[in-house]
């Protein structure tokens, strides 16, 4: 069973950096411009603009602009003149010496939650590893500052404009959605009842003769019912799923993903304005 239970997305949240590089947590700090009107919450993508930092984006490509990813900020508040430090940016704070701290390494390596649409949690896969996902842009928590955004499941492509790559699956919080007997078909699969609801993303494979597990490199493109005896995959099933074979359903809420090559101000070439 997934410890902890994922039940809404966070935002991206760096853990590691590619190719086993030191990870100590470091940040780099930006100016806020004075009044700046937009919520910019824990984990949301972040750009420069003029030498300071604003919220951006991560519904579709956002080639070039990306600093990083906002780890919260400090300034002065208005009202008791005393030095604040915050999860988040409080939208039209007159502060003329806001900082935030952000997370601006390119080889970063962040997790995060995967969605359908909004908030609702979905799955990521195995099969989407070294792909290209889009990303969900949601309102942040103003009780704890955090953000909302996720991962879009089912937007898997190889568009060079989306915002991350795809480079693993996070175990700790698979969980297990049961079993079902295959019956036929290749990418419309039919079935035995299906134990649990199927989220878009979830990951299939089957169990072969020797009890080996088989990945399919597919995943569920269409969301299913707990009792349907069918379900849609991305792509058939490679290699195809033996006659009467075992399938394993397996939902994992959280991906691995780094900025997209790119995506990064500091991987593209011509600077931002």
């Amino acid at each position: 069973m997934a410890y902890p239970t994922v039940d809404k997305p966070y935002g991206l949240k760096p853990i590691n950096l590619i190719g086993g590089q030191l990870f100590a947590g470091s940040t780099r700090m930006y100016n806020i411009q004075y009044a700046y009107n937009t919520d910019i919450f824990f984990g949301d993508y972040v750009a420069l603009v003029r030498g300071n930092l604003q919220r951006i984006s991560v519904t579709s490509g956002v080639v070039g602009t990306v600093v990083g990813v906002f780890m919260g900020c400090s300034y002065t508040n208005p009202t008791t003149k005393q030095k604040q430090f915050s999860q988040y940016w409080p939208a039209n704070t007159t502060a003329g010496d806001a900082v935030a701290y952000v997370s601006d390494d390119p080889d970063l390596v962040f997790q995060a939650a995967v969605c359908s649409s909004g908030t609702t949690i979905a799955s990521g896969a195995r099969a989407m590893i070294g792909r290209n996902l889009a990303c969900l842009n949601n309102t942040g928590n103003l009780n704890t500052g955090n953000s909302a955004n996720a991962l879009e499941a089912g937007s898997l492509n190889t568009t060079d404009t989306l915002p991350v790559r795809v480079i693993g699956v996070v175990p700790e919080t698979a969980v297990s959605l049961g079993t079902a007997t295959y019956v036929t078909g290749t990418t419309s699969v039919t079935c035995s009842a299906l134990p649990f609801a199927l989220p878009v993303g979830t990951d299939v494979g089957s169990v072969a003769s020797n009890g080996q597990y088989i990945a399919s490199g597919s995943y569920v493109s269409v969301a299913a019912a707990a009792g349907d005896t069918s379900f849609t995959l991305n792509a058939a099933a490679s290699p195809a799923f033996a006659a009467s074979a075992t399938l394993v359903f397996t939902q994992y809420p959280e991906l691995l993903v780094k900025i997209n090559f790119g995506q990064h101000e500091y991987y593209a070439a011509t600077a931002t304005a």
